[in-house]
């Protein structure tokens, strides 16, 4: 997996403006990749691209 520092995160759409729930996603090649934008050298999720859209359909 490649540099978190390297990766383009973006913030998501539905992430709360006003500094509470804020997530941030990067995908590079065959991953998708989620962190928490107010701990950005903590932990980070790791999803394949099937199961990743699989989780979009779900929140529909």
């Amino acid at each position: 997996m490649e540099e978190p520092d390297r990766l383009l995160w973006r913030k998501s759409s539905r992430s709360d403006n006003n500094g509470g729930a804020c997530v941030e996603v990067a995908a590079p090649q065959e991953w998708v990749l989620i962190r928490d934008s107010k701990d950005p050298d903590g932990p980070i999720l790791r999803f394949d691209r099937p199961r990743w859209r699989a989780f979009l359909r779900k929140l529909g």
